[in-house]
C-alpha cells in the first residue's frame, strides 16, 4: 500500500547517487507540509440517491452505479501560488500533471487522483530548481488532501481540485564546492557563493566537473559523494560534491555487432577509433559521425564498455543496423517559364562491401519552356569513404550534358577524380583532377575545346540552421585552374559565395541576412574562354525579379554572351510574426562585365526587389517570394514568383 506523505522528510534533489540532505542542530529539516484535513462541506462531489437493498446485491449495484451515475467529467481546478513571480507560477503549472487533465472530459477519476498524488513530488522538484527549499504544498481533491486518499479505493467522481503552493523563502548558496576538478574545467557562474541555490546549478557543476575529467581521459569519472545542507534561519544551502575521477584510460578494441553486408574491417577503418590512444569523448563522437556520413547504416550507436579491461583499457561497443543497399527515385517539376523537368536516380550504398556508394542519375528539363530549349544530363558518381584516412573520401564522377540556353548551347563531357576531406563538422575541402571536352555555340560561333582541370574548393558552414539560418556565417570558395589542350587558352575560374546572419531584438524575431557573390575568369579572352565557364545574372540564385540569365555582356546587334566577371549582392530582413509565420523584404543586385575582375569598367548592373512569406514546417520554411525588376537593361516589366523550401540563401 502506498504510504501517506510524511509531515517532515528528507528530499533528494536528483543530483546524483549518494546525495544526503542534512539538517544541523541549528537548522530545520527540509520539508513540505501536506494538510490531511477533510471537510465534508468543502466537497463538490454530486450527491447520488442510493436505494437500500439486501447486502448480497450491494457489490453488483455499486459497480453498476459507478458505471451509470459516475461518468468521467472535467473538474473545477483552482491553482494558487503565494509568489510574486508569474514565471514561477507558470513553471509550477507546467510541472503539474493535474493541470492538463482539467480540460480532459474523458479522464478517469483514478487517473486524476494518481496525477494529484504525483504532483507533490513534481511541484517540489520544480521549486527546488528555483532555490525554494521550504515549500508548503496542499493538494485537495473534493476537499480531501490527496496524500491521505487510498490509491486502491475508488475516488468516485471528482468535481474540484485545489492546489495551493507556498514556495517559502528563496535560498542562496553558502558553500558551493566541488572537487577535485582538472585545471581545464570551467565551472558555471551560477554555482558560487551568493548565487540562487538552484539544483540545476549543482547539476551543471557536476556535469562540467565530470566532462573535464572525461576530456582528460578519465572515462569512468563519476560522483563519489555529495552533501547538501540547508540552513533555514539563514536561507542558505551548503553544497559539497566530491568527484571520483577513476583511472586514465586508453581506447581498446571496437567491438562491432549487427553488420551483415558491410565488412567488419571496413567499418573499423571508417570509424577511425584511435585504439591505444588516451580516451577522448570527442573521438567517439567523430567515429559516430563518420559512420552515419556514409549513408550505409540506419543505426550506428557507440557506447563505452561497462567494465575496464586489464591495463586500464576501455573497449567501445558499436551496434550497427544497415540500410537497404539499393534505392531509386524519380521527380518532376513544372514552371510557366522553364517548362517541364523530369529526373531519376538509382543508388547503391554498399557496392563492394565497404560502404561504397554508386549513383546514376539522369535529368531532362526545359521541355516546353519559354527560356532556351530542352536540356539533358546523364551522370554517374562513385565514392569510397575512409580512403587514405578516416576523414577523406575518394570519388570518381563522369557527366554527359547538353545545354540549350538563350545565349548559348553546349554539349560537353567531363570526367573527374578527387578526394573530399572532412576537416570538421563545419569545414570541408575537395581536390580533384579532370578532363573536359565540349562543343559550344554562341555569338562568336561554333567552337570545340578540350581542357585539363584541377578543381579545388573549401566550404565553411557555421550557420545555426542550414535551411533557416538566424545566426552564423557560410562561405564557399572554389578555384578551377585549367590547362588548354585544344580550342582555348590556359586560365583560372574562381567563385566566392559568402553569407552572414544576425538576429536581434528581445524576442529574437528580427533577422538580417546578407549575401555576396564574386566570380572571375582569368586568362582567355571573352571570345576564346570556355562558354560554359562564363557568368550570367538574373533569377532565383542571383537577382530575383529579373529573368533567368537575363544579364550578360551585350555585343550589339541583339547578340549577348556571358561575362568574365560577376558580382552579386543580396540583403534580406526577416520578421517573425508568429510561431510559424514570417514576412521578408529583400533587395538583390547583380553585375556582369567583360573584364576579368568586376571593377565596373565595362559591365552593367541590374536590380530587383520584393517581399515574401515563410511558413515554418519544423524541417524548413516553405518560401514564397514575389519580386519585381527595379533597374537594369532589357524590357523586364512584370513580376516573378519563387516557391521553394528553405530560405533563399
Amino acid at each position: 500500500m502506498r504510504r501517506p506523505i510524511r509531515q517532515e522528510s528528507h528530499q533528494k534533489c536528483g543530483i546524483g547517487a549518494g546525495t544526503a540532505l542534512q539538517s544541523r542542530p541549528q537548522t530545520r529539516k527540509l520539508r513540505y507540509r501536506a494538510s490531511l484535513r477533510s471537510k465534508t462541506a468543502d466537497t463538490q462531489a454530486p450527491r447520488v440517491p442510493v436505494h437500500i437493498m439486501p447486502i448480497r446485491f450491494l457489490p453488483l449495484a455499486t459497480a453498476a452505479l459507478l458505471m451509470v451515475s459516475h461518468p468521467a467529467l472535467a473538474f473545477d481546478l483552482r491553482f494558487s501560488a503565494a509568489s510574486q513571480s508569474e514565471e514561477l507560477t507558470a513553471q509550477l503549472r507546467s510541472a503539474s500533471l493535474v493541470v492538463p487533465l482539467a480540460d480532459d472530459a474523458d479522464a478517469a477519476p483514478q487517473d486524476i487522483l494518481a496525477a494529484a498524488q504525483a504532483d507533490y513530488g513534481r511541484l517540489i522538484g520544480a521549486l527546488y530548481e528555483e532555490g525554494y527549499f521550504a515549500p508548503v504544498i496542499n493538494i485537495r481533491v473534493n476537499g480531501r488532501e490527496a496524500a491521505g486518499i487510498s490509491p486502491l479505493g475508488s475516488p468516485g467522481p471528482i468535481g474540484r481540485i485545489e492546489i495551493s503552493v507556498n514556495p517559502g523563502p528563496q535560498f542562496k548558496f553558502g558553500q558551493a564546492a566541488i572537487a577535485p576538478v582538472t585545471s581545464q574545467t570551467t565551472l558555471p557562474d551560477s554555482y558560487a557563493t551568493g548565487e540562487i541555490a538552484r539544483t540545476g546549478a549543482i547539476r551543471d557543476a557536476v556535469e562540467a566537473g565530470i566532462d573535464g575529467w572525461r576530456d582528460a581521459g578519465h572515462a569512468k569519472a563519476a560522483v563519489g559523494a555529495q552533501q547538501l545542507t540547508a540552513r533555514h534561519p539563514d536561507r542558505i544551502l551548503n553544497a559539497q560534491v566530491a568527484l571520483a575521477p577513476g583511472p586514465r584510460l586508453t581506447f581498446g578494441q571496437l567491438r562491432i555487432r549487427g553488420n551483415q553486408a558491410v565488412r567488419t574491417e571496413r567499418i573499423r577503418e571508417i570509424a577511425g577509433l584511435p585504439t591505444g590512444q588516451v580516451f577522448d569523448p570527442d573521438e567517439v563522437q567523430k567515429a559516430t559521425t563518420r559512420l552515419r556520413r556514409t549513408g550505409a547504416f540506419s543505426v550506428a550507436a557507440l557506447s563505452e564498455a561497462e567494465q575496464i579491461s586489464p591495463g586500464n583499457v576501455l573497449d567501445i561497443d558499436l551496434q550497427i543496423v544497415e540500410e537497404k543497399p539499393r534505392r531509386f527515385g524519380i521527380g518532376a517539376d513544372i514552371s510557366t517559364t522553364d517548362g517541364l523537368g523530369v529526373s531519376a536516380f538509382w543508388l547503391h550504398r554498399n557496392l563492394f562491401g565497404g560502404a561504397e556508394r554508386f549513383r546514376v542519375e539522369g535529368e531532362i528539363s526545359g521541355v516546353g519552356g519559354q527560356t532556351g530549349g530542352t536540356d539533358f544530363k546523364l551522370g554517374a558518381k562513385f565514392s569510397r569513404p575512409a580512403t587514405f584516412n578516416e576523414d577523406t573520401d575518394f570519388f570518381l564522377l563522369t557527366e554527359l550534358e547538353s545545354l540549350d540556353e538563350e545565349s548559348f548551347s553546349a554539349d560537353r563531357f567531363n570526367i573527374e577524380a578527387g578526394i573530399r576531406r572532412f576537416a570538421s563538422d563545419q569545414r570541408e575541402y575537395t581536390f580533384g583532377v579532370g578532363l573536359q571536352h565540349a562543343r559550344t555555340e554562341d555569338a562568336f560561333g561554333t567552337r570545340n575545346y578540350t581542357i585539363f582541370t584541377l578543381p579545388a574548393s573549401a566550404e565553411f558552414d557555421y550557420r545555426d540552421d542550414q535551411l533557416n539560418a538566424k545566426s552564423g556565417y557560410y562561405a564557399l570558395a572554389s578555384l578551377t585552374p585549367f590547362v588548354a589542350i585544344d580550342g582555348t587558352d590556359n586560365g583560372l575560374r574562381t567563385y566566392l559565395d559568402g553569407r552572414v546572419f544576425k538576429t536581434v531584438g528581445k524576442e529574437q524575431n528580427l533577422t538580417f541576412a546578407l549575401r555576396g557573390q564574386l566570380g572571375s575568369v582569368v586568362g582567355p579572352s571573352l571570345a576564346t574562354a570556355p562558354t560554359d565557364f562564363l557568368f550570367y545574372s538574373g533569377g532565383g540564385g542571383t537577382v530575383r525579379g529579373q529573368d533567368y540569365q537575363s544579364l550578360g555582356v551585350d555585343l550589339g546587334g541583339g547578340q549577348e554572351i556571358g561575362g568574365r566577371s560577376f558580382l552579386g549582392l543580396s540583403g534580406e530582413v526577416r520578421v517573425k510574426t508568429g510561431d510559424k509565420l514570417s514576412v521578408v523584404g529583400f533587395v538583390d543586385a547583380g553585375y556582369i562585365g567583360s573584364e576579368s575582375f568586376p571593377d565596373g569598367s565595362t559591365g552593367n548592373w541590374h536590380t530587383g526587389a520584393g517581399f515574401g512569406v515563410r511558413y515554418d514546417t519544423g524541417i524548413g520554411p516553405i518560401r514564397v517570394d514575389l519580386a519585381v525588376p527595379v533597374s537594369g537593361p532589357g524590357d523586364n516589366s512584370g513580376f516573378e514568383i519563387y516557391i521553394g523550401i528553405g530560405q533563399a540563401f
